[in-house]
């Protein structure tokens, strides 16, 4: 089961920014319960706690993505796409998997898929006997979904104000946290149904 999915920032690598890594989107499947903890549970404590889980993974998975465009040796890519209109090219993105160790920052052991494009990084948040592959795929198509309809890349974008596109995409290609195995023709017509709702 997948327990999140986020969109954060990316930095260049080899800049000296010293900006922090901001979560512009993120969606949790399952709450996490802490028994151990004698401290009364309230929402906000919930919803903090969620917040700082959610911000370390971000943090964690942009380190992640400076070190593979630092060793790589290729130059790394422009935060920005010369054009609106360009393909974003997925296949050539710095992309991997990690496991977090339980209690860091979760209580169970979970393994993070994740995919930097240009100036954004799209994570999914997994139990940590998930299928890797069907993860990974299920976040490429994803991250095309949201960067092909929503144009997240284009110059003034906010994503705040697409919140709920992204939940649309999310409920059908990522149901309550399942990674679903689909074929291209069951892609297609959710991609129909998807560009008829919104029209580009």
């Amino acid at each position: 089961m997948v327990h999140a999915f986020l969109i954060h920032t990316l930095r260049a690598p080899n800049t000296e920014d010293t900006g922090l890594c901001r979560v512009l989107y993120s969606c949790v499947f399952g709450a996490e319960k802490s028994p151990d903890d004698p401290r009364p549970h309230g929402a906000e404590r919930d919803r903090l706690l969620r917040k700082e889980q959610i911000l370390a993974v971000a943090r964690q998975v942009e380190s992640m993505c400076r070190l593979q465009q630092q060793a790589s040796g290729r130059p790394p890519m422009d935060l920005q796409p010369q054009s609106s209109d360009e393909q974003v090219p997925l296949h050539e993105a710095p992309r991997g998997a990690f496991r977090l160790a339980a209690g860091n920052p979760f209580q169970e052991p979970r393994t993070v898929v994740w995919l930097g494009v240009f100036s954004l990084g799209f994570a999914l948040v997994l139990d940590a006997h998930e299928n890797l592959l069907l993860a990974e795929g299920t976040l490429r198509l994803l991250a095309r979904l949201l960067l092909d309809h929503l144009r997240l890349l284009a110059p003034g974008t906010n994503l705040l104000l697409r919140a709920d596109r992204i939940e649309g995409i999310l409920t059908r290609f990522l149901p309550h946290g399942q990674l679903l195995f689909l074929n291209d023709q069951f892609v297609q017509g959710l991609e129909k149904e998807l560009s008829a709702a919104w029209p580009r």
